[in-house]
């Protein structure tokens, strides 16, 4: 029989688990569904994430036009976070005790993320977190639909360097996402023969790159791997295309998160190469159903980014946990994903949730930068699972660590 762990009681069978979220917590005839969204609408990081919360509101439009949750009506409690992680703590304990929002979306950043999610454990809450990342999050209380480094990195640094050579140059954002993410990219490069000839972190204020570039220019390396965040660090490109930078780019944050393709004057992108889960100028019948639905409800949203993408899955895959469960209450939901089926056919695809880590699988389109700053599509991966966390130990059917692992810190073996 299926298991499932409950952080009040331990292991419990899956089928009492669900006879427990059928009798104690069914939805109420009255009730309305309520999601507490916390994303950056202003400050350093708003030209990702405002997108992100118009894509909530159009999945809860089209849900409530069909009849709701379960046949309850959803309702959306938005608060801007101001690209602050105090901001973030400050409201996910407002949604969580005050609001008694029955899930939250939540966070562009790693370091916000990290900010909030002890909270959301002390008040054994659920959160989806609807970005790509550094990966390594194992905890029950998370639920992640962004793509993650056995996607991005270990499809795009093995394609450039066969492309390119063998000689990497990376420069990072100085937090949590920056350095685990180098450590990837690390890792990966010295497993394919390659070297590491520079490495750098820049803080996250800093928009002045002159040093760098000097340092890049200076090394050998073939290509670069970009891993800027932030509207001050996307001042990187312009100065180095302005000081002639000749060098192929890799990144699986540029263009699907930031469109600097859109933002920034060509060539100044040129020759970047990005792994994603979704960018707008995907054209598959799926993906333009999506772009035309999103464009006649926000005609003015600049760009559809993979954030966009995954938060709509997120709302839809909520939607029908809680409809199988018959509850919004968090225990029946984690026991339906551990049935290993929730999967959505959304604006990328077909995509499906992992029971062990709660991250998702994804095709990956590697997306090239052209000199006129158009997309072309080189290579495409499909449905590449979550498979790192699972692999090295993480199993949130059996226990609940509510940890952060990386290559180097990876789960202790059972």
């Amino acid at each position: 029989m299926s298991t499932v762990f409950n952080l009040k009681g331990g292991l419990l069978s899956l089928a009492s688990a669900t006879a427990f979220a059928w009798g104690a917590a069914a939805i109420a005839d009255d009730e309305t569904i309520k999601i507490g969204v916390l994303e950056d609408q202003s400050g350093d990081f708003a030209a990702a994430t405002n997108v992100k919360v118009n894509a909530i509101r159009l999945a809860a439009d089209e849900i409530n036009e069909a009849g709701g949750i379960d046949g309850q009506p959803v309702e959306l409690v938005i608060y801007d976070t101001q690209s602050d992680n105090r901001r973030y703590q400050e409201f996910m304990r407002r949604v969580l005790q005050q609001d008694e929002v029955d899930v939250v979306f939540a966070g562009f950043s790693s370091a916000s993320r990290e900010a909030y999610r002890p909270i959301v454990n002390q008040f054994d809450g659920l959160a989806f977190y609807n970005n790509q990342y550094e990966g390594g999050v194992c905890d029950s209380n998370m639920i992640v639909t962004g793509a993650v480094p056995e996607q991005q990195f270990s499809t795009l640094i093995p394609w450039m360097m066969e492309k390119y050579g063998p000689n990497v140059y990376t420069i990072a954002a100085d937090y949590n996402f920056g350095q685990i993410s180098a450590e990837w990219v690390r890792e990966i490069v010295e497993e394919e023969g390659g070297s590491m000839v520079g490495e750098e972190f820049i803080p996250l204020g800093v928009s002045q790159f002159s040093q760098t570039i000097q340092n890049i220019q200076q090394s050998d390396a073939d290509f670069v791997v970009t891993l800027l965040v932030g509207a001050a660090q996307a001042s990187y490109y312009e100065q180095a295309a302005s000081a002639n930078v000749d060098l192929p780019m890799a990144s699986s944050v540029n263009v699907g998160q930031g469109y600097e393709h859109k933002r920034f004057t060509p060539p100044s992108l040129a020759d970047m190469y990005v792994t994603t889960n979704y960018i707008e100028e995907i054209d598959t019948p799926e993906s333009n159903a999506f772009v035309e639905k999103f464009r006649e409800m926000f005609p003015d949203e600049p760009y559809i980014n993979q954030e966009a993408a995954n938060s709509y899955i997120a709302m839809n895959l909520y939607k029908q946990m809680v409809e199988r469960a018959g509850t919004t209450d968090h225990d029946a939901i984690r026991a339906v994903l551990a049935e290993g089926d929730v999967c959505f056919d959304g604006p990328s695809g077909r995509t499906c949730l992992d029971p062990e880590s709660q991250h998702m699988s994804h095709t990956i389109y590697l997306a090239r930068v052209n000199d006129d700053h158009s997309i072309s599509f080189p290579k495409v991966w499909d449905d590449i699972e979550p498979y790192w966390l699972g692999d090295a130990g993480c199993d949130l059917t059996v226990n609940d660590p509510s940890a952060q692992y990386t290559p180097s810190n990876p789960p202790p073996a059972n």
